[in-house]
């Protein structure tokens, strides 16, 4: 079944695509270079050309929409529990539909007919060929499924929490409302930005150039030649097989290559070499991995990542990793590092040892600060520097964007007419739009539900119905800055820690206020990146925007409703999934993500800020790195002024800088430093030298590689993981350390005791 946008007639000019130095036609007789491509990386991978005339709706596509984005959801959210989450993204549905989809194109029946109330239109089931535009669309979809990159939806982790690590209890039609209505905001931001970071030539998004790759490798027809090496499908196809028998290595047969320390192997003995050495636990001087899930886990392929981008999360990276922390650490003992691991995750008591957060939870779901009191205060080692930074990161995002896109804001907002469409924003107005209204009634009904839900149920989620207002104000004034960080330099600052921070402030002691109230705050932010991302693939890809608009929505809504299905079947059925009661010997079901979501909340929930970073707390000096975030742009814009021919200064973006170990933890070092390596080699060796190979296959890699190990992953957990076979030998049992850096997470103060580490 089928239905075909319209578009006005236009004047035909003929003029030559430069990234694929064919003819295109266009609709203005004058084209100069800047209208075609203002960002190089883009005029060396997008196509300048539209084909109005292809049907989108068809019954193809939201077949195999649906289907990918029903799949992804359970896949994604099954394994977002398992010690080594796996994260399927939308490009292994791009690489597995086109077959399908050209196997349909080839058994269904293309009678047409008519359906009552449509008129005379005719449908048909196959109206031709499957072609690229419903392929996208497909796409769209299945990245709905993955929750825009992320896995699963962010609110489940709500329910995680309550059901796995507080033991209690939260309704299913209440878990559900949390979970749809906070991406449904962050599409309302979306729509009402589009203006300022879609149609904007030089918001040019780098991670949909990946997938704009992979679509033209897949779908256009190339000729093998000693002129232009093999075709780009043909690579893809080589690099995908590559990739794929690869994995079968670090992920199964020999996972030593997950992480390799020499350092560690060198000084088998010495806690100070093993923090140094170890990539996982430590700083990672020497580490190094041959496995691609450590490369791209968590800041994503390091191959659609600018190279100016780079080399601001290297600064950063370097600046806080292996300048702060080691002063910090071993030089000032500061806030008595020594007494716990150089880099950890959790939580510890002064003395040391882990704090078990059950024991300060009252039956009324708050602070029993009497237990608090006895047990003493919390304490939190690499965790209170990355606040600290994640501090400054958010101030800095402000000041930025002021200064450098004020004014392009401001002008953009009174619809200024002065600055040129390029031919991407052209070619789209043949498009029927989207009315702003549809964008506001989303906003509407996804703060009204919410506001219902918190006054009738305020015992069960403690946030009070203003909350919801409160948060989804600030998502809105934080969307603009930081989708416009994300469209040029590929980097999201988090707005975690400033929603967490806000309320625990106003409610202390509330944990699933505080995880509510960030929710809101935070990932409608993020989930309207997300959607502004997919918007600007479907204005690269001439897509019609409310072809756009239902196929985002509807996967939403069905990838939320079956992520929390998945979460409450496994929660319900798995014993002692994310360590709740005794935990079996190597389960695979630890829940990483979750335990982070889960310190957050008694950090910034249960404990609050106060404690924390307030007069009764240890960490009150970390308030300070808000004001030197905000004055840290101002001091680049003021130089970029005062030297304006120095083009390297304004190419400094302190958000980025700030934030460069915002993953850290659960990301360690090892990701960090095989990401700016394998980044560095082919975003800027590889494309100032090689530039015509970086241009026909650079993205075309990225997706192989992902693809090539999702698929050996999921093949590996369905034949072996399900069974629990593993191989038992120190290169590949998961029971034992893979690196030989057991005395990495060993603490260093004199007189502290912990088994198996040594006392000083």
């Amino acid at each position: 079944m089928e239905t075909m946008e319209t578009e006005s007639p236009t004047e035909n000019i003929t003029r030559e695509d430069p990234a694929t130095h064919k003819n295109f036609t266009g609709d203005d007789p004058v084209l100069d270079l800047e209208e075609l491509s203002p960002v190089e990386e883009v005029g060396l991978t997008v196509p300048v050309t539209d084909d109005p005339t292809l049907p989108v709706w068809t019954f193809r596509m939201w077949f195999l929409g649906l289907l990918s984005c029903a799949v992804l959801s359970f896949l994604n959210q099954f394994f977002s529990y398992r010690k080594e989450p796996l994260v399927i993204t939308q490009i292994t549905v791009q690489v597995a539909s086109l077959p399908i989809g050209r196997f349909l194109a080839s058994v269904l029946p293309t009678t047409s007919f008519h359906i009552p109330g449509f008129g005379s239109r005719e449908f048909s089931l196959n109206p031709g060929p499957f072609n690229m535009k419903e392929h996208v669309l497909i796409t769209i979809f299945a990245n709905a499924g993955s929750a825009f990159g992320n896995g699963s939806a962010y609110a489940v982790g709500i329910v995680n929490i309550i059901k796995a690590f507080y033991i209690k209890n939260i309704s299913f039609h209440t878990a559900w409302l949390l979970i749809i209505t906070t991406p449904v905001l962050g599409y309302g931001w979306a729509g009402l930005l589009r203006k300022y970071v879609v149609e904007p030539a030089h918001m040019w998004w780098p991670s949909t150039l990946v997938q704009i790759s992979l679509f033209r490798a897949l779908h256009e027809k190339e000729v093998d030649d000693r002129k232009h090496g093999i075709s780009r499908v043909k690579f893809f196809v080589i690099a995908l097989i590559c990739s794929f028998c690869w994995y079968l290595f670090p992920g199964y047969l020999f996972q030593s290559l997950q992480s390799i320390s020499w350092v560690c192997w060198a000084f088998p003995k010495s806690v100070t070499a093993h923090q140094i050495g170890s990539g996982l636990n430590g700083l990672g001087i020497g580490a190094f991995t041959l496995d691609w899930t450590a490369v791209a886990s968590f800041l994503f392929s390091p191959l659609i990542c600018p190279f100016f981008a780079i080399v601001n999360v290297f600064v950063g990276y370097v600046l806080i990793v292996y300048i702060v922390i080691p002063a910090a650490y071993w030089g000032l003992n500061l806030y008595s590092a020594k007494t716990f691991p150089l880099f950890s995750p959790e939580l510890y008591t002064a003395q040391g040892p882990e704090n078990n957060i059950t024991l300060i939870v009252n039956n009324s779901f708050e602070l029993d600060e009497a237990s608090y009191k006895e047990l003493g205060r919390i304490h939190f080692t690499f965790f209170a520097l990355t606040y600290g930074f994640g501090f400054a990161t958010i101030a800095s995002t402000l000041s930025h964007v002021a200064l450098f896109y004020g004014r392009e804001i401001y002008d953009r907002s009174r619809a200024s007419t002065t600055r040129r469409q390029d031919i991407h924003t052209r070619l789209m107005q043949r498009y029927r739009g989207l009315p702003l209204w549809w964008f506001y009634a989303l906003l509407g009904v996804t703060v009204a539900i919410p506001l219902a839900l918190f006054t009738s149920l305020r015992k069960e989620v403690q946030m009070p119905w203003w909350g919801v207002i409160f948060a989804a104000g600030l998502a809105f004034i934080f969307t603009l800055p930081v989708s416009i960080i994300t469209a040029t330099t590929n980097q999201t600052p988090g707005l975690n820690i400033i929603t967490e921070y806000i309320m625990g402030v106003i409610q202390p002691g509330k944990p699933i206020a505080n995880v509510c109230f960030k929710t809101y705050g935070y990932m409608s932010m993020t989930q309207a990146i997300a959607f502004l991302s997919d918007f600007k693939l479907g204005h690269y890809m001439k897509i019609p925007p409310r072809s756009m608009f239902l196929v985002q929505l509807i996967g939403t809504i069905l990838a939320g409703t079956i992520n929390l299905g998945v979460a409450w079947w496994l929660l319900d059925s798995v014993d002692h999934i994310c360590q709740k009661g005794p935990l079996p010997q190597n389960s695979p079901w630890t829940c990483p993500n979750d335990r982070v979501f889960f310190d957050a909340s008694v950090i910034w929930g249960l404990v609050g800020p106060k404690r924390i970073f307030g007069s009764q707390g240890n960490y009150g000096a970390l308030n300070w790195f808000f004001l030197g975030g905000f004055l840290g742009p101002i001091v680049v814009w003021l130089l970029h002024r005062a030297f304006p021919k120095q083009h390297w200064i304004p190419l400094i973006n302190l958000p980025v800088l700030l934030g460069a170990t915002a993953y850290m933890p659960p990301a360690t070092a090892l990701n960090y430093n095989s990401w700016i390596v394998v980044g560095t080699i082919f975003n800027f060796f590889i494309f100032r030298y090689r530039k015509r190979w970086w241009q026909r296959y650079n993205y075309i890699l990225s997706a192989a590689l992902d693809a090539g190990t999702a698929f050996m992953t999921v093949l590996l957990y369905i034949s072996l993981g399900l069974e629990d076979i593993n191989l038992h030998w120190w290169g590949a049992n998961p029971a034992i350390d893979p690196e030989h850096c057991d005395l990495a997470t060993c603490p260093t103060a004199k007189g502290v005791s912990v088994d198996g580490c040594p006392i000083f």
